[in-house]
């Protein structure tokens, strides 16, 4: 993990729980202004969000994924995205999940935006990818992911953003991004 700009002076740290994607970690610090606090931080590999459009048609199409998450306790439309193994470089995570959520690849690949999603608890880095020229194959979902893909109008991608219809952060924030892009 890379602390930038931080003096912050980590006094004691205990590993409170390690699972195959994050961990959860007890600090007691001493932040750069003085303050001595305890954080509880999730740690975290990092994660992708693939942001595929389609422009053949009038008007650009992106894709998203409605899937069953289980912590809010319903379905809900996302960009496809997923974790980043240890070691692994984020675009080839990104091209992983892009093929095994979707079947797709893509001979366009583009950085789009790049955000902690929750930096009060959580170290996570998204890296968003705006994707182009997209190749269509046979998804290959791990064992408890059941997906249903559909392609949606920009404008109805936005809205649904701005109605709260879709809620996900990673995928507000990337709709708002490409909209503000694409003018």
């Amino acid at each position: 993990m890379t602390r930038k700009n931080a003096t912050v002076r980590v006094l004691s740290s205990r590993v409170k729980y390690r699972g195959p994607l994050f961990s959860v970690h007890t600090d007691y610090i001493l932040e750069p202004g003085g303050v001595r606090a305890r954080r509880d931080v999730v740690r975290h590999h990092g994660s992708v969000v693939i942001m595929a459009l389609d422009e053949a048609h009038r008007q650009p199409r992106v894709l998203l994924a409605r899937q069953y998450r289980y912590v809010v306790g319903r379905y809900i439309w996302e960009l496809p995205a997923g974790h980043i193994d240890p070691g692994e470089r984020p675009l080839a995570a990104a091209k992983r999940e892009l093929l095994e959520e979707t079947g797709y690849s893509a001979r366009s690949w583009k950085r789009a935006l790049r955000f902690w999603p929750s930096p009060g608890f959580l170290d996570e880095l998204m890296t968003v990818y705006l994707v182009r020229d997209l190749c269509p194959g046979k998804a290959q979902p791990e064992a408890d992911e059941v997906i249903r893909l559909r392609f949606f109008p920009l404008a109805t991608a936005v809205r649904m953003a701005m109605t709260g219809t879709i809620r996900d952060s990673k995928t507000v924030a990337s709709v708002l991004w490409l909209q503000a892009t694409l003018r």
